[in-house]
């Protein structure tokens, strides 16, 4: 049993709007789980250890829904390119590389120990088409105590030569990747069912796949309305559907218990709106990449309001930051931009922002995760640094300077499981898998 305390001042998120502030606040952890949150430390607990942080911030940990693993290598390359010339011309050629086992090995290691240093601990990837690659890499999540969803991509159409699969093979290949990955690390790394989007895929292999959704109850990820490009050739290719979103739904892909999770949903159609509201489907926020493919921006707050579930993902490649606190701020400018071009009411908050990167996200991966509350694993991180000499700030305003301005060096501490970690002693260990 572990049993300890720390003092912070504490920030969580109680909705969308509103945010949780504790100044000089006590946070009791046993066994992982926040058991009590006191402005002092309870008579009961005066003899356990206190790790005091002072005048320092303590968040959750943040989660990142959308994720291309392979991709970390590409982050802030081919940023000038629209969305398919940039695939063909650095995506594919670089993903194909994952038939290497050691080129992937080097590139997830490099991933993970990046994620834990920007407090990313809760995230869901794709990764490629190569089944020993991803086997790697689900271990590695689980040897590393990240929560986790991942799988194998699936791709058999309009793909190179060089990196695409024969239908029945990328079927056989995903059903034996979800019943050799079943019931592994207490079910903090789970597999999903991963088509890349539409248009890579055959009406016969997303048809494939949509049995093994209902065999093995799991769910999607994949990529839907992404552009207004993507949205037409999805509707070319597949026009005895109504949207792109009806695609999955009639194929069977979303019969699973499992999180359905639809990366950037920036044009969606009332059919698209339909079955994403019908099957409680995850639409993933991703403001850096749809800015640098110049895909358009997504309508958070409008689509919140009407009912629609949603997180945010940085999109590594397409975006070229990996902490989710970047995302944050860029959430909240392209919100502005939107607000001004539409003459509308889009602007989001700090406050948005944070629910969306923290308690919107950690609760896609368990119901308590993503809050300071009690009853919640304890998942968080230390800020400080933030503050300038002869000036108070509010905890607030440190919170939206980190957002900002800051970076890994601001995050003193990092919480995953109740236990502090080290990213570098986590990336020391996954060398020797």
């Amino acid at each position: 049993m572990t049993l300890f305390a720390c003092k912070a001042t504490l920030i969580s998120s109680v909705s969308f709007e509103e945010l949780s502030i504790r100044k000089d606040s006590y946070i009791i952890v046993r066994d992982g789980m926040i058991e009590k949150i006191a402005d002092r430390i309870p008579e009961e607990y005066r003899d356990i250890p206190v790790h005091d942080y002072g005048s320092a911030l303590l968040i959750p940990a943040f989660s990142d829904l959308h994720l291309h693993a392979p991709q970390y290598v590409q982050r802030g390359v081919g940023m000038d390119k629209l969305l398919f010339d940039w695939l063909n011309d650095y995506t594919f050629p670089q993903e194909a590389g994952f038939r290497d086992l050691a080129y992937a090995r080097a590139i997830y290691l490099q991933l993970i120990r990046d994620l834990l240093k920007h407090g990313t601990f809760h995230a869901a990837f794709f990764t490629t088409i190569h089944y020993d690659a991803c086997d790697l890499f689900f271990r590695m999540l689980g040897e590393s105590g990240m929560y986790a969803y991942t799988g194998k991509i699936n791709m058999d159409s309009n793909s190179p030569d060089y990196y695409v699969e024969e239908t029945e093979k990328s079927i056989a290949d995903t059903e034996r990747f979800l019943f050799e990955h079943k019931d592994l690390y207490d079910g903090r790394v789970q597999s999903l069912i991963i088509p890349r989007f539409a248009p890579t895929c055959s009406e016969k292999l997303l048809k494939g796949l949509g049995e093994l959704a209902r065999k093995y109850d799991t769910g999607v990820h994949t990529h839907v309305v992404e552009s207004k490009a993507e949205a037409a050739w999805s509707r070319e290719l597949f026009p005895q559907y109504a949207s792109d979103a009806d695609i999955y739904e009639q194929t069977g892909l979303l019969q699973g218990k499992g999180p359905k999770i639809f990366a950037h949903v920036i044009f969606p159609t009332e059919d698209d709106e339909r079955v994403i509201k019908k099957y409680s489907c995850i639409s993933v926020h991703c403001p850096i990449s749809t800015n640098n493919i110049t895909a358009g921006v997504m309508a958070v707050k409008k689509m919140h309001e009407s009912g629609y579930t949603i997180a945010l993902g940085s999109d590594i490649g397409g975006g070229h930051r990996t902490g989710i606190y970047d995302v944050i701020s860029s959430a909240v400018q392209s919100s502005k931009l939107r607000a001004f071009y539409l003459e509308d009411d889009s602007r989001l908050s700090l406050a948005n922002a944070f629910y969306l990167a923290t308690a919107a996200g950690g609760n896609v991966f368990a119901e308590n995760i993503g809050k300071l509350e009690e009853g919640f694993r304890f998942n968080a991180l230390v800020l400080d640094g933030m503050q300038d000499k002869g000036r108070e700030m509010t905890p607030e305003e440190r919170l939206e300077r980190f957002c900002y301005c800051g970076d890994d060096r601001n995050i003193k501490a990092r919480y995953l499981n109740g236990k502090q970690i080290d990213p570098e002693e986590v990336y020391e260990r996954l060398k020797r898998l």
